[in-house]
């Protein structure tokens, strides 16, 4: 019996070396297990796939480099990237998804392959993830909740206390461990349960799109696990800019707005914004009497309500438009 095939999927956008450095951290791990890498240029339309196209000829590695054609964000990059299958046209047993400033240490993905196929009730595995100071990232989560916006806009010890079930962010685990969702940096996904439950939703451009997969994955019975055996060094946020945002990009907030009114409905989703709002207010009125800076992104809370009000304002439009029905046409009418 051949070993189980892998797929695995780094995306690029607008960084081509960075990209040609992981692509070859992937290689060297994917040596000895049966899988392919191929490398998608999510439309970067700076010469990137020239490059990547370059680079991988000049190495003499054995990787297709793909242009997307449109970038449609990380979930439909990736996607992209899954469904170009492997190079003999068939599927694989699992795909393996590498952010582009991800670099797999020693038998990182093996660990993840090991741990699939051993346990065959499981949908997702992801790595412990850390920087190349060889601190930890908080990449393990709960699911979003409505008490879990608030706890997490409080900042405010007693209610943390009260709210702990409901805290997102995990302690990182020194274990292998089940959890709600794990960041995509470094995730091997069985292809079982992405034929049950689809692949990324590309509603989501960037952030919450592995939340609401996990979600999915869950719901219908395939558990996502953190498997500290594997580890994975990642420098973060170098094709998004993230560290140096001035202010939250509207396509978060589209995305955080997506998931909750995806997965939870409407009336949940504005409890969310409301309970992060009050949240918000709170803990900024406490930097105020303590006279400590603020440590948020500037004008957060009026985007935040702004984008809801008129995500709630565009829906209640849609809703009271008149459809467009065809007339039949009647012996007075003009031709």
């Amino acid at each position: 019996m051949s070993a189980p095939s892998i797929l695995a999927v780094i995306l690029n956008y607008k960084t081509p070396d960075m990209t040609l450095k992981a692509a070859e951290a992937a290689i060297r791990e994917l040596e000895g297990l049966n899988a392919e890498l191929v490398i998608v240029d999510n439309d970067s339309q700076d010469g990137s796939f020239e490059a990547l196209t370059a680079g991988v000829r000049d190495a003499g590695w054995p990787v297709r480099v793909l242009q997307s054609g449109h970038n449609g964000g990380f979930g439909a990059g990736n996607n992209f990237g899954m469904r170009a299958g492997l190079s003999n046209g068939e599927a694989p047993d699992f795909y393996y998804i590498l952010n582009s400033d991800a670099f797999p240490d020693a038998g990182s993905i093996r660990a993840l392959r090991d741990y699939l196929v051993k346990h065959a009730n499981v949908g997702f595995a992801g790595s412990y993830i850390h920087g190349p100071d060889g601190i930890a990232h908080q990449t393990a989560f709960r699911f979003p909740s409505a008490l879990g916006e608030l706890e997490g806009a409080m900042r405010f010890g007693p209610v943390s206390r009260l709210l702990q079930q409901s805290i997102v962010p995990l302690p990182v685990p020194h274990e292998t461990v089940m959890v709600d969702w794990l960041a995509g940096a470094s995730m091997m996904m069985r292809a079982q349960t992405l034929a049950e439950i689809g692949l990324f939703d590309e509603a989501f451009f960037l952030y919450f799109e592995e939340t609401d997969l996990c979600r999915r994955a869950a719901r219908a019975g395939w558990p996502t696990v953190y498997v500290r055996k594997s580890a994975v060094t990642h420098i973060g946020s170098v094709s998004t800019g993230m560290k140096e945002w001035g202010r939250v990009p509207d396509y978060w907030f589209d995305s955080r707005w997506h998931y909750f009114t995806k997965n939870h409905g409407l009336a949940y989703a504005s409890l969310a914004t409301l309970l992060h709002l009050a949240g918000g207010a709170f803990y900024r009125l406490r930097r105020v009497i303590d006279r400590k800076p603020l440590e948020a992104a500037p004008q957060f809370l009026r985007h935040l309500a702004g984008h809801a009000a008129r995500s709630l304002f565009a829906r209640k439009t849609q809703q009271k438009a008149p459809a467009l029905v065809a007339r039949p046409a009647t012996e007075g009418d003009s031709a």
